[in-house]
């Protein structure tokens, strides 16, 4: 097993995958590892569709704020990327256009592919809720959702959705 990079890596890392023109329009959702390996995951036409829905329904909801798609936070377990996102205008105020975010914004949802292991999943629930979370939506793409908060797992959202 590799060495954990600090954050000040991670964040050099990740600069330099954005500027990368090799990896610009890959059909996958690229993330890194706290060691700053790249890891891929290909997501299907359902995938899309469901988080295109989800995106929708926060942004109609919760329209004091911002819905982010596919925005990268720094985290203790690397630089992870979830599906949508729901940030207040104080968030954004505060972390305006950092790439990646230092910390999560309020909502992060995860649509849940096939492919992702539950070990996985609590991996980035637990991540998201460390680095600022206040909720954790894993939702699968037939639209099951289950909300995670720092107490664990709640019937409903805090917010109004």
């Amino acid at each position: 097993m590799g060495h954990t990079a600090t954050k000040e890596l991670l964040v050099a890392r990740w600069t330099e995958l954005l500027n990368d023109p090799s990896l610009h329009d890959l059909p996958y959702k690229i993330e890194l590892n706290q060691e700053g390996t790249i890891e891929m995951s290909p997501a299907s036409n359902r995938h899309g569709i469901r988080q295109a829905q989800i995106a929708r329904d926060l942004g109609n909801a919760l329209p004091h704020g911002s819905v982010i798609t596919e925005c990268s936070i720094l985290t203790d377990i690397g630089v992870r990327v979830p599906d949508v996102a729901w940030a207040s205008a104080e968030f954004l105020g505060q972390e305006g256009e950092n790439t990646p975010f230092t910390r999560a914004p309020e909502i992060c949802v995860e649509v849940r592919s096939a492919s992702n292991t539950d070990r996985e999943i609590s991996e980035k629930i637990r991540a998201y809720l460390l680095a600022g979370a206040v909720e954790v939506w894993i939702v699968d793409e037939e639209g099951g959702k289950k909300i995670y908060a720092s107490e664990g797992e709640r019937k409903t959202s805090r917010f109004v959705v």
